[in-house]
């Protein structure tokens, strides 16, 4: 009796799976195969939403990020930004003067103490003569020099190459203090901190002249250039932001860290990009001043973002480089920030650019050796000059674009009333100079 009441319960059961089986209970393999499009349904669309939260959450300006984007704030003051920018619309204080004379600031010093009878042996500790902004400047000062001594104002003119090293430049600087030949010392720095103790060292020894670049101390009898970089790298970012106003992205090509007026170039278009609102800054890379360099960066951008609308540098020199690099790729030149050498200038006129040209005059060459005679011959002069420095823009290329002259050659050495205009610079020959006259 219990083995028959235990067999039907077994049948019962074997009847019930069979029941569940046929109402769904368990899966089929029809039913798993059936299912297994929504599962890759899944699979696709999790990567796209992947994508988008990451470009949500990119940052903009992702290239102000990078170690090359800081500014190095030794260099920088908002006072001084905010003086450079105003200098830009002042009048000079003596407009009848050449340009290369001119003085948008009075603060003038006695040098009556430094008085001596010519002719001057003037010393000259160079950073270098290692790109073509510094050649044209190095030519323009020469020729100045010859006219000086052919007006018995100068007698020799000793010069020393750093080659772009701090630490040769800072011995140059002691060894011409050690020989005693100079009645007084131009420096123009190599870097800025660097070169500070050995600038104080010379204006211990004999008066001073520093241009160019400057330096920390306030030691020089007169520290003299162009309204500088705070300038520079306004205007150039200023135009950017004005031919891009729906936005765009903006590759800032730099030479080297270090350099007050180079610092301050990168600062203050920093800060326009950033105030702008609408700027994607996608990198900020230094260039060496190379042209192939240059141009390899500025490919590898367009090969990663298909295109940046606009390219701001600290110093115009691979300008050129730059933009073909944008003609071998096929595509529409961007909006442009290079300076007034005449490869440039002349790629800008066959191309009809929109573009700027922020200047640091190479005129300040001259002028640093004018200055030199100044304070030897006892004149006042001043502590910190600031010469004008003109943009070359749409507006005016055609007053500063020379065709007969050679690329390398920047147009803003005001030099055309000097005895030899324009042989000398049409050869930017360095080499033919001679030094020292016994």
């Amino acid at each position: 009796m219990f083995k028959k009441r235990l067999y039907a319960l077994f049948s019962i059961i074997i009847v019930a799976a069979f029941v569940l089986a046929a109402c769904g209970g368990t899966p089929t393999q029809e039913q798993v195969a059936e299912e297994a499009p929504a599962e890759e349904t899944v699979a696709e669309e999790a990567p796209a939403a992947t994508e988008e939260m990451a470009a949500a959450e990119e940052p903009a300006n992702p290239g102000l990020a990078m170690d090359a984007a800081a500014v190095a704030l030794q260099f920088w003051s908002d006072d001084d930004f905010a003086k450079s920018i105003e200098l830009e619309t002042t009048p000079p204080l003596n407009p009848d003067a050449p340009i290369y004379l001119q003085s948008l600031v009075d603060n003038k010093v006695d040098t009556t103490q430094y008085k001596m009878e010519p002719p001057y042996d003037i010393c000259f500790s160079n950073a270098g003569v290692n790109n073509q902004w510094r050649v044209t400047g190095y030519v323009t000062m020469r020729e100045q020099v010859e006219q000086l001594r052919n007006e018995g104002l100068v007698r020799n003119f000793i010069h020393v190459d750093a080659e772009g090293s701090d630490e040769k430049q800072i011995s140059d600087i002691q060894d011409l203090i050690a020989g005693g030949q100079c009645d007084i010392m131009i420096i123009s720095p190599n870097t800025s901190e660097a070169l500070t103790p050995a600038v104080e060292q010379a204006c211990e020894a004999m008066p001073t002249v520093v241009f160019d670049r400057g330096v920390l101390t306030d030691c020089p009898t007169t520290f003299m250039r162009t309204i500088g970089g705070y300038a520079f790298g306004y205007d150039g970012a200023k135009f950017i932001v004005d031919n891009l106003p729906d936005g765009g992205n903006v590759l800032a090509l730099r030479i080297l860290p270090g350099v007050d007026v180079l610092e301050q170039r990168w600062g203050a278009a920093r800060k326009v990009f950033e105030e702008a609102g609408n700027i994607n800054v996608v990198g900020v890379e230094f260039d060496d001043y190379s042209g192939p360099k240059t141009k390899t960066i500025v490919t590898d951008y367009l090969d990663r973002f298909g295109y940046i609308d606009a390219i701001w540098m600290d110093a115009g020199g691979p300008a050129v480089a730059a933009l073909e690099a944008y003609e071998d790729a096929g595509l529409p030149f961007p909006v442009m920030v290079g300076e007034d050498q005449m490869d440039y200038l002349k790629y800008w006129k066959e191309h009809d650019l929109t573009a700027i040209a922020p200047t640091f005059p190479t005129f300040q060459w001259r002028t640093a050796v004018l200055a030199a005679v100044m304070i030897l011959q006892g004149e006042p002069i001043d502590h910190h000059w600031s010469l004008p420095q003109p943009n070359v823009t749409m507006e005016n290329i055609d007053q500063f674009y020379l065709p007969d002259m050679p690329p390398l050659y920047y147009a803003m050495s005001s030099a055309e009333d000097m005895d030899n205009w324009p042989d000398a610079w049409k050869e930017l020959d360095t080499t033919k100079y001679v030094d020292i006259i016994e």
